[in-house]
């Protein structure tokens, strides 16, 4: 079965995208899913071209459930996943914050624990492998340590768990990672 994606002018009303911008990446995105959708293993590969250095196969795994959260196919149409850039690359700080707590919430249950941290940073580590600064021979220790530092510091409540509010809190304290959303937009 075939997925036909909305019209052109429908998707850049419901996207910040433009017309010529979702040709672009629906061009992308056919040439990788020819049938209109993308399960996980077509994610990660498409993924892993881009971090060529690393294992990216966990991470992107994480990003795929985040995506297919709204559905329970398996698999990922065209307008998801232009929704999904959209608000990554070109939505408020808020949406930016929900979508970042949402890849840390693997279990979907509201709250950010440290091993689900520990467990995103880990896979976020493996997929940068070899380019980190300075190098990590160990990722999930690096991971962890790096975990321990930060943690705390978000928690504010220090109930052992990470609320969206707190994250919101504590990323709007530090004008550096607010910054850091505004790289998010791609230029296509």
């Amino acid at each position: 079965m075939r997925h036909r994606p909305e019209e052109l002018t429908t998707l850049a009303a419901k996207t910040r995208f433009s017309r010529k911008e979702i040709q672009m990446i629906y061009r992308g995105f056919k040439q990788e899913a020819p049938t209109g959708y993308v399960d996980e293993d077509a994610f990660k590969h498409i993924f892993s071209q881009f971090f060529p250095q690393g294992d990216a196969s966990q991470y992107a795994h994480y990003v795929f459930n985040t995506i297919k959260q709204k559905q329970t196919s398996g698999k990922i149409n065209f307008e998801e996943f232009l929704t999904i850039l959209s608000n990554i690359s070109r939505g408020t700080v808020e949406e930016k914050l929900q979508w970042v707590f949402g890849l840390y919430d693997l279990d979907g249950d509201g709250l950010i624990s440290k091993e689900e941290m520990i467990d995103v940073v880990g896979s976020i580590y493996d997929m940068l492998g070899r380019y980190t600064t300075p190098h990590i021979n160990e990722p999930h220790q690096a991971a962890r340590e790096h975990v321990e530092r930060i943690f705390h510091l978000i928690d504010a409540n220090k109930d052992g768990f990470v609320t969206i509010d707190e994250l919101v809190q504590w990323c709007s304290k530090d004008e550096h990672l607010m910054a850091s959303f505004d790289t998010l937009d791609t230029v296509l």
